[in-house]
């Protein structure tokens, strides 16, 4: 046997491993990682320019919101590189471990949490506030993911049982806080991951129309809390009691149909810069948006989720085994739900749940669960040709 020069050997495992690297390199989808930062960017503006004048008003540090939601944005654009270069295989052996710390989390929310409005929903780590209920879709999505991964085919009844259980405890756990915006969102994610995963249609419908069964036997209970119900009701009559029940909606929509189609200008905005709109660096940014960009500018924001929406669907479509296209299912409906609730709620399409807009909207746990979530696709995508 002859042998090889220790040095000529390390040497060809580094061209190897550097080769390895580019063509991973070579296959990251630079449209969906611009789009994001793009969005993240317009959000840092919007934040800035929704939370400056009230600030200065107070004689508080203008750049307060500013500074901290740049922060938020870089620490969420480490997150998704540090997802992105896992190999998303090696999330299957690990999702129900991640998952299990999920539920943990949102149970531990409970005793240690702080509470704000009568929620309980917050981890306090000095300046840093963690929501968990902001992971559990990634939680859910990886689980549900791994859940399919192990039984090929369509999936019946039983199967689908299974996937519901995954999705009820994290549900019921949201919901109790109360959160009841991220539980229809975790809802949304699980519908969609059972249509991608061929779960047979009739039991899909049976399972939606028992959904809405239970929702309408929780409207006549009274088990939805009185808020959450007077949004419900306040939706359906959104043009009444513009001075209580639908304040929040009502000014939102007179700030954004106030943009015209130019927009007033970057702190321009007589709502923004008023803050006549409640929360309008976080659930509300849209109204600075709108008010501010106008519709051209509101466009480009659509357009831009829109081209994030695409790229993401594409990575599924491409994806080389059913746990890499239902990571990107799940990541989909995630981002996607988000995002038509967030604007549709700042405009009378659906009722105010308080669901933050992906990369836009202030707050650190949502941009790290957003990045995340791209950092998936993009794990994904990166490996979907590449072997080890």
């Amino acid at each position: 046997m002859t042998a090889v020069p220790y040095g000529r050997d390390v040497a060809v495992g580094t061209r190897r491993e550097r080769k390895s690297i580019l063509g991973y390199l070579r296959h990251v989808d630079y449209v969906l990682v611009a789009a994001a930062l793009v969005l993240a960017l317009i959000g840092i503006v919007m934040v800035y320019t929704a939370t400056k004048p009230a600030l200065e008003l107070a004689g508080a540090n203008p750049h307060y919101y500013l500074e901290r939601q740049v922060l938020w944005v870089v620490i969420g654009v480490v997150v998704m590189v540090a997802v992105a270069a896992i190999d998303y295989r090696r999330f299957h052996d690990y999702a129900y471990i991640l998952y299990g710390l999920v539920l943990v989390s949102l149970v531990g929310v409970f005793a240690v949490g702080k509470s704000q409005y009568g929620s309980e929903r917050w981890y306090q780590f000095g300046p840093l506030q963690l929501q968990p209920s902001e992971f559990a879709a990634i939680g859910l999505i990886l689980a549900i993911a791994a859940y399919c991964q192990r039984r090929q085919g369509v999936l019946g009844l039983r199967q689908m049982l299974g996937l519901f259980a995954l999705a009820a405890v994290p549900m019921l756990l949201v919901y109790k806080q109360p959160d009841l915006g991220t539980a229809i969102v975790l809802a949304v994610v699980m519908t969609a991951m059972m249509l991608a995963a061929d779960v047979r249609l009739r039991y899909l419908a049976l399972l939606i129309v028992g959904g809405a069964a239970c929702f309408f036997v929780a409207l006549h209970v009274h088990l939805l809390h009185s808020y959450q119900l007077q949004r419900l009701t306040g939706f359906l009559h959104q043009y009444k009691d513009c001075a209580s029940t639908n304040y929040d909606l009502c000014m939102s929509r007179d700030a954004i149909s106030s943009g015209g189609l130019h927009g007033t200008g970057l702190g321009q905005g007589v709502a923004t810069n008023l803050s006549l709109v409640p929360n309008q660096q976080n659930d509300f940014i849209f109204s600075a948006i709108g008010e501010q960009l106008g519709f051209i500018g509101s466009a480009v924001v659509i357009g831009l989720f829109g081209l994030v929406a695409v790229r993401v669907l594409r990575a599924a479509q491409r994806a080389r085994d059913t746990f890499g296209r239902l990571i990107c299912a799940g990541a989909l409906a995630f981002i996607a739900f988000s995002v038509f609730e967030n604007i549709g709620m700042t405009i009378g399409l659906m009722p105010i749940t308080g669901i933050p807009l992906p990369f836009i909207s202030y707050g650190g746990s949502a941009s790290f669960a957003f990045f995340a979530t791209i950092g998936l696709v993009l794990s994904v995508e990166m490996r979907r040709v590449v072997r080890r």
